[in-house]
């Protein structure tokens, strides 16, 4: 399935794909947009169900598929983003492109990486994580999802997304609210089921992970295990952030992003 997507920047740039979290749509990615397209040509994507996607079938998701049980996983959504790469002819041959990844976004950027690492130029990792705890509580908040929609999360998501007092909370949890409840549920059954943690020594691409100080989803801890196994990677812990730390602060998380793009690709690369 190819996601809804868009593109922003001058075309013949360097190319970058940006992937939102969990319950957001590509709107996420708004604060860091003016930045990037300065000289980026920046390719955002919307999860199934979330945005513009629609919801992954409750076939693949929940069902029997020719016998077997298959639900969505992040590989599923990192073969999604390489369709769509090559629907518009990018990172082909020796041309190659950025990805920046916000938590399952960032999830997928780590399965792009091991994928396709020819394919992949530079990485950003940003409040995610090898692994997303237990799948008991992945596949719990499924059936919940798929019982009562996204509403019963909006509390506890804002806790878990911002600070306390974070002014622009609303927006993030409106793109909660409109999150198409199998396409959510069917995101957490590919969170459940996946665990890198034994394969970031094979991540190629150089790479910067980043971190909410506060952030309660995927704790700095978690960062710090991508950034000691991913080889020569990069950690930043951002502080006065918690799970949506590109929204919360990104003043700190534009500018990293920026910094670390510039130095480890250049135009000829996308």
């Amino acid at each position: 399935m190819i996601p809804h997507h868009r593109f922003d920047g001058p075309p013949g740039a360097p190319v970058i794909v940006l992937g939102p979290s969990l319950g957001t749509t590509l709107d996420l990615w708004e604060p860091q947009l003016a930045a990037l397209t300065r000289t980026w040509r920046v390719l955002r994507y919307d999860l199934p169900g979330h945005g513009g996607s629609p919801a992954a079938s409750p076939g693949l998701t929940r069902g029997l598929t020719h016998g077997l049980t298959h639900g969505l996983t992040v590989d599923d959504l990192a073969a999604g983003v390489l369709a769509l790469l090559d629907r518009h002819g990018l990172a082909q041959g020796d041309r190659r492109v950025a990805y920046a990844g916000v938590s399952l976004g960032g999830a997928v950027g780590t399965a792009l990486a091991l994928r396709a690492p020819d394919r992949i130029a530079s990485l950003v990792l940003c409040c995610t994580s090898a692994r997303f705890g237990t799948a008991e509580s992945w596949r719990e908040r499924a059936a919940l999802v798929r019982a009562e929609g996204t509403k019963p999360l909006v509390e506890t998501t804002r806790s878990r997304w911002f600070t306390a007092g974070f002014p622009g909370a609303e927006r993030y949890l409106g793109m909660l609210r409109g999150t198409d409840p199998e396409g959510y549920a069917a995101c957490c059954d590919a969170l459940a089921a996946f665990d890198v943690r034994d394969r970031l020594g094979d991540v190629r691409a150089p790479t910067l992970v980043i971190a909410g100080a506060e952030d309660p989803a995927t704790p700095p801890a978690h960062a710090e295990v991508l950034a000691e196994g991913i080889p020569d990677a990069t950690l930043l812990v951002v502080p006065g952030a918690a799970h949506l730390a590109t929204a919360e602060r990104p003043d700190v998380v534009t500018e990293a992003i920026v910094r670390h793009l510039t130095t480890t690709t250049s135009r000829r690369t996308a």
